[in-house]
């Protein structure tokens, strides 16, 4: 139904804007809400952002867990840091993969008060960041806009300023409730449910045959990608090619290895669906290789 990624610096009260959206889409009977965070895995805030490495595992599980549990059933509410724009995008992509709707709802707080707050935690004891985590975190926060497509739409909240903005009945709440929950029609103009990109364009591989063919053809442009990422040392990857006849690799950014099996995942479920018209597509390796250069080239040729 929807996915909703709460996004703010660190101790700027998105876990308590998680648990007021999550109360107010309860009372307009929403009942299949589910928040995914940290604590849900047990995972210490310290330790996860230790590193470079403990914090792409973190971001790992998260996004996993939002994979798995992301359908037109429920609401599911992303409360991390959510800090970085490139993971931002991924979360929009699971939710266009699954045909939902899609928000960040932003806790604006200034550097200087989200500071004080995580001393006063620490000083009641309650869970905080060590002060150099803090400013690791704070200096590499990466604030969402709303004229890109996976931070909108966007709706703010100011917790210092606003007493009442961390109110179920805050008007920022209400404004991502009516988003969330409002009825769609062929006249609603204002609520937008993502589309799979490719989902109306082709046809099931519906054989075993089609599906081998399928995965094969996708690892070699997948592997082709990583071969030439390792003597480009990362930047954009231009004109790289994976057979006559085939359209070229043109992508604005490195692409990690973790995110390309992801996409190939994607590409390969959104394949797998049926169209609703027209002619099956033909299910030889180099058309499947042209559809997924395509894909990649408009999903990575833009970020």
């Amino acid at each position: 139904m929807a996915l909703v990624v709460i996004c703010g610096q660190p101790c700027s009260g998105k876990s308590k804007a998680a648990l007021c959206l999550v109360e107010a889409l309860k009372e307009s009977e929403s009942k299949h809400v589910r928040v995914i965070d940290e604590a849900c895995f047990h995972l210490d805030r310290n330790q996860s952002y230790a590193n470079m490495p403990s914090e792409k595992n973190l971001r790992g599980v998260l996004r996993s867990e939002v994979d798995r549990s992301v359908s037109k059933d429920s609401i599911i509410i992303v409360d991390s840091l959510n800090n970085i724009k490139g993971y931002r995008y991924e979360l929009w992509c699971l939710a266009r993969a699954s045909g939902i709707r899609y928000c960040v709802v932003y806790c604006d707080v200034e550097e200087t008060h989200c500071r004080k707050w995580n001393e006063e935690r620490r000083e009641k004891g309650e869970a905080n960041y060590d002060d150099s985590i803090f400013e690791d975190l704070v200096r590499r926060f990466e604030k969402p806009d709303r004229r890109n497509r996976w931070d909108s739409p966007l709706f703010e909240l100011w917790p210092y300023r606003d007493q009442d903005a961390m109110e179920k009945s805050s008007a920022a709440i209400l404004d991502a409730v009516s988003y969330l929950t409002k009825m769609v029609d062929s006249k609603t103009r204002d609520v937008k449910i993502l589309q799979p990109t490719i989902a109306t364009q082709t046809s099931r591989f519906s054989n075993a045959n089609s599906l081998y063919e399928l995965d094969k053809a996708t690892q070699e442009v997948a592997n082709a990608i990583a071969e030439a990422q390792s003597h480009a040392l990362g930047g954009p990857l231009n004109g790289i090619s994976v057979g006559k006849d085939l359209p070229k690799i043109n992508i604005s950014r490195s692409v990690g290895l973790p995110e390309l099996r992801r996409m190939r995942r994607t590409f390969i479920k959104l394949t797998g669906q049926t169209s609703l018209s027209g002619p099956a597509p033909t299910s030889d390796a180099d058309s499947a290789k042209r559809m997924f250069i395509d894909y990649l080239n408009r999903e990575l040729g833009s970020c």
